[in-house]
């Protein structure tokens, strides 16, 4: 039985990226390796990372969710695989503190139907993602050195991999197991002071589904239940305002990051 494009209903989806029951958080985690781009020379290996997602979907009327998440991902030493608090830049030799992703909140609405590749036994969701916009850091002086670019450029490749039965098995409110692959090529990170150097960053990461915070990997329950207890669950209810980015997140911390403060900034439970 070849693979078909299926139109599937916002509840498969539901299922697949976090839970039709509103009253619990669903757990996501990656993790890979980062690696820098630069026109003419050899690829550098510049972090391995681990992150998660903690999810919720509440329904609003039927086949209509408003989705809230909040995501970490911790940019690790190459060999040693341990959080970095620190960098050093190989191109300028800078020592910079390491602005770990702490988004919060990451959003969105699902209703409508979404594509997917069925292949018998599995389903496999794939969304390519652009996003492009102005970049928040532009119009100020003092990120001249961090990102200067006036447009904020990136491409994001998805795809989640779940048994094709659990989308339609009505007892089930999450599937079972998911294969998530993500892809990603971004520009330079502003903590990481490249200023208008030519270059990108790839990511390339896998992950999966896990039954709850207990079976996140050591260094995330570790990371979460001391510095950052917050992302012990997703938020309760949609947050009005825009989704929190990496670049949002050091225009509002860059005093902190002047400072040398270790990253993520500690954040209480709600």
């Amino acid at each position: 039985m070849g693979s078909q494009v299926q139109e599937l209903d916002a509840q498969c989806w539901v299922k697949t990226r976090s839970s039709l029951e509103p009253s619990e958080s669903t757990f996501l985690t990656w993790k890979g390796k980062i690696y820098s781009f630069v026109p003419g020379e050899k690829r550098k290996l510049l972090f391995k990372m681990l992150g998660v997602s903690v999810s919720r979907c509440i329904p609003i009327e039927a086949g209509s969710w408003d989705f809230t998440s909040r995501e970490l991902t911790y940019y690790l030493h190459p060999e040693t695989e341990e959080i970095l608090p620190k960098w050093e830049n190989p191109w300028t030799g800078e020592i910079v503190p390491v602005l770990h992703v702490a988004n919060n909140p990451v959003q969105g609405h699902f209703q409508g139907k979404f594509p997917a590749q069925v292949e018998g036994d599995s389903t496999t969701f794939v969304f390519d993602i652009f996003p492009t916009y102005p970049n928040p850091l532009a119009e100020d002086p003092k990120f001249r050195e961090y990102s200067p670019f006036t447009t904020y450029q990136a491409a994001e490749l998805f795809k989640l991999t779940v048994p094709t039965a659990d989308l339609f098995n009505t007892e089930l409110t999450s599937v079972s197991q998911l294969r998530l692959s993500w892809d990603r090529i971004g520009q330079w990170l502003p903590w990481m002071k490249m200023s208008d150097r030519p270059g990108n960053l790839i990511y390339s990461a896998y992950g999966s589904k896990v039954a709850g915070f207990n079976q996140l990997p050591p260094l995330l329950q570790e990371e979460i239940n001391h510095r950052v207890p917050l992302y012990k669950q997703a938020p309760k209810a949609f947050i009005d305002g825009e989704d929190m980015t990496s670049w949002l997140y050091f225009q509002q911390n860059f005093d902190a990051y002047l400072a040398g403060e270790i990253f993520p900034l500690p954040a209480a439970e709600d």
